[in-house]
């Protein structure tokens, strides 16, 4: 298992590059690995902390963007756009920015309970992490999702 490198950005810090790697690896993901034509621009980027993971070589293997309390969801904090490149997929790269991203939106925003829109064939990943179905699911671009809390 690899160790990812941390990098933790408001959307006016990050480099042209850097904004470039993350709308470029989700693409792969959600556009074209999973079949799924939706706009990934959703003018959210703006409000969040992009929370970015690197390989020893210095690639982009793992992203989140972290959100304030109600800056996505009302009375919530929240992680999206939870992502590994295929690159990386049996290095854990998933589970660490994932695990990483919960310590670090509290550590950023208090610790206040954490809501995300949870892909549904996913619900035991983010359990693994404390995360309850609260049965609000829905379907976003073709895909089942699962609103998840964790207090």
């Amino acid at each position: 298992m690899g160790n990812l490198r941390i990098e933790c950005k408001a959307f006016t810090e990050l480099s042209v590059d850097e904004l470039y790697e993350i709308l470029a690896l989700r693409s792969e993901v959600f556009v074209v690995e999973q079949n799924c034509i939706f706009l990934d621009l959703d003018h959210k980027d703006q409000k969040a902390i992009h929370f970015m993971g690197y390989d020893q070589n210095n690639q982009l293997m793992a992203y989140t963007r972290l959100f304030d309390y109600a800056a996505y969801y009302e009375g919530f904090l929240s992680i999206g756009r939870v992502v590994a490149s295929p690159r990386g997929r049996g290095e854990g790269y998933g589970r660490q920015i994932f695990g990483k991203s919960v310590v670090k939106v509290q550590e950023l925003f208090g610790q206040k309970p954490i809501k995300i829109g949870a892909q549904a064939y996913l619900e035991s990943f983010y359990a693994s992490f404390g995360f309850e179905s609260i049965n609000e699911d829905y379907i976003e671009d073709g895909i089942p999702h699962k609103i998840m809390v964790r207090a």
